[in-house]
């Protein structure tokens, strides 16, 4: 190994910023370099001082937040007591992933890189900002700036000649060793694993609470195109509290016939169960269970203690995963087969395959000329893990079970909205879920895995159990009694605004303005009745937009039509046939500027936004601007000044999902 010992610190929060990472730690093995990658609040902070070169990866979350696994290091990072030359011997670089249809796109590394820079570290290269909207992904834009970060680091320290750069068709060792049991374990320590039996504290992600569902109701029309569902637990004697704005994290699990196709394909016996150990440095996976000889090219060295070095020294095991633990328990709870495979999953794939042809496909797809094949192949149809191994079959029957844990990663918790206070339902918690599906050029229909699950869980038929757990949101409401709240929830964005109103109806806070859009009044009017009692007892304000409920219009020669009974809209000069005006929540807040304009200046409210980040955000701020101009007489600077002011007091608050 070379010098300098690089160091990869990553903050991650849905495991892409981690699977960059482990990319850049193979990368730089393969150039004979050392390299440690680490969770940023895993590593002590206090240590950078010492680090010569250390490339930071991270995401941006929420409203410019960092992700939780970064949260301790960004305070400390931030601490204004740091002196100037804190850094000085360090050489760094920051990529950044974010999404640029968010307000605040990749701000946590612009952030990072300004922060470095001011504790004296010196900058390889200017920040990567990572674009989830790039056709190509944020592979477009890290691609080149790897290349160039690896002649940056590279430069003073070429890699020797009889060393070489490591041929990419030799795997990387497995992370773990696992070891087949012969017979299953008097003891269940699969069903010993969970939260609630014994709970240590409240419920998190290592120990859930498992809460019984109540109710799982559908809430939208039979005629209506989405199914969404409002669903509840029983989270009595789970130590669980929460407030208005928090968020449930639930654990989904793949589906049985799911779980059944991934095991005949690979050739595994769901009842089989193993131990699984971290795999030691230098340390070569065990007979059975490591990349065969057929896998490999001709040309290509078997791997061992002389090719690449083990990234797992100090690699725990999965703390989710039981010891002994069955294959079905692995597949069914821990393997996110259901999701689209990043370029590394290909990578590792086509080093494994004893396969000629599909061991040349996969490697043409995970190489930089593929990526737009790769895009074609898997991105665009939102392609899955297990249709991708059902199409290379000879590949996929030949996969070691150890390398399972490095090709597939691991299911994440989703997160929803709790749409219900304690204070108006004790001891229950009420999420609003719309089922994911979609179609695309595939012949099966896109189906979100946590929210197809929650679907399918019937308490009618039987006592349900979902793992879950709460933590705190980014919605923060005001706690004096006087202040009023302006909140935007169209579709299921109003989820966290109920649990608000319900809060403070039951704390006497009467001050609430809610903007509620939706498509159709009798198809997807979420809680309308809850609603209009709340208005007759003078505890709401509520306006509505129904974008599919307006009127037709005919505009040959300036006429203008419409059905009986509706609204007729303004014509525009450029219409000439018959078209749809859609109303949107934006549009009602323009018609409310006085209403919107006393509240926020005279009467010091809070605003809030909750839904799509796609086209309404944007909409609403341009609504709010125009309300500042008209309705305060500022000018376009001030307006727009106006505005950042009331986010940078947090007056203005949105949570908002592509």
């Amino acid at each position: 190994m070379l010098s300098p010992q690089l160091l990869v610190l990553f903050g991650s929060q849905t495991g892409t910023a981690q699977d960059v990472s482990e990319r850049l730690g193979r990368e730089a093995r393969r150039r004979q370099l050392c390299c440690r990658v680490q969770a940023l609040d895993s590593y002590p902070v206090v240590n950078l001082i010492n680090e010569p070169l250390v490339i930071f990866v991270c995401a941006t979350t929420g409203q410019g937040d960092p992700p939780d696994n970064m949260k301790g290091f960004w305070k400390f990072i931030f601490r204004r007591n740091l002196p100037s030359t804190s850094l000085c011997q360090m050489d760094f670089a920051v990529l950044g992933l974010g999404d640029s249809s968010y307000a605040k796109f990749n701000f946590v590394a612009k952030k990072l890189h300004r922060r470095l820079l001011q504790l004296g570290g010196s900058a390889l290269l200017p920040v990567c900002l990572g674009d989830d909207q790039h056709e190509l992904g944020p592979d477009a834009t890290i691609d080149p700036w790897l290349r160039d970060l690896w002649e940056k680091v590279l430069g003073p320290h070429a890699v020797p000649l009889d060393l070489g750069v490591t041929a990419p068709a030799v795997p990387w060792p497995s992370r773990f060793t696992l070891q087949l049991l012969q017979e299953a374990p008097r003891k269940c320590s699969e069903e010993l694993s969970v939260a609630g039996t014994d709970p240590q504290g409240p419920p998190s992600e290592l120990q859930p609470f498992l809460a019984p569902m109540v109710t799982n109701q559908r809430v939208t029309g039979p005629s209506h195109f989405q199914d969404v569902r409002l669903i509840e637990f029983d989270i009595s004697g789970s130590g669980i509290s929460f407030a208005a704005g928090d968020v449930v994290l639930i654990q989904p699990e793949n589906a049985a016939s799911r779980v059944q196709q991934f095991c005949q394909l690979l050739g595994l016996d769901p009842d089989q169960h193993f131990m699984l150990q971290p795999q030691e440095p230098g340390e070569s996976p065990s007979p059975g269970w490591g990349p065969p000889r057929a896998a490999l090219s001709p040309a290509a060295p078997v791997p061992g203690p002389h090719s690449l070095p083990s990234p797992a020294a100090g690699v725990p095991c999965p703390e989710r995963l039981p010891q002994p633990c069955s294959v079905r328990r692995l597949v069914s709870q821990y393997l996110d087969i259901s999701s689209v495979p990043r370029r590394s999953f290909f990578e590792l794939l086509a080093c494994l395959s004893p396969h000629e042809l599909e061991r040349e496909k996969l490697l043409e797809l995970s190489s930089a000329r593929g990526q737009e094949e790769l895009c074609e192949y898997c991105t665009r149809p939102r392609r899955t893990i297990l249709e991708v191994l059902c199409d290379f079959p000879h590949t996929a029957s030949a996969v070691p079970p150890a390398y399972l844990f490095d090709l597939i990663p691991p299911i994440r918790p989703r997160a929803f909205s709790i749409a219900s206070s304690l204070l108006a339902h004790p001891e229950r918690l009420q999420i609003l879920v719309a089922v994911v599906q979609y179609r695309t050029r595939l012949k099966e229909p896109r189906r979100g895995l946590c929210s197809s699950w929650l679907a399918s869980l019937d308490p009618g038929q039987g006592p349900v159990q979902v793992p879950l757990w709460v933590r705190s949101g980014g919605l923060k409401f005001p706690e004096t009694r006087d202040t009023p709240v302006i909140l935007v929830g169209p579709g299921t964005g109003v989820a966290p605004f109920r649990a608000a109103i319900q809060e403070r109806v039951a704390r006497g806070q009467i001050g609430n303005v809610l903007f509620f859009g939706c498509r159709q009044r009798d198809q997807d009017f979420y809680w309308e009745a809850e609603w209009k009692e709340l208005q007759e007892r003078g505890c709401l304000t509520l306006i509505t937009a129904f974008s599919r409920e307006q009127v037709a219009v005919w505009r040959p020669g300036g006429r203008r039509g419409g059905r009986p009974g509706r609204r007729l809209i303004p014509p525009t000069p450029a219409a000439s046939s018959p078209q749809e005006q859609k109303v949107y929540v934006q549009h009602r807040i323009r018609e409310q500027g006085p209403l919107v304009w006393e509240l926020l200046e005279r009467r010091g409210a809070h605003f809030y936004l909750a839904g799509n980040a796609k086209y309404m955000p944007a909409g609403v701020s341009d609504a709010l601007t125009s309300i500042f101009q008209e309705e305060g007489g500022l000018s376009s600077p001030e307006a727009a000044a106006y505005l950042a002011r009331l986010q940078r007091t947090l007056r203005f608050q949105t949570e908002t999902w592509a």
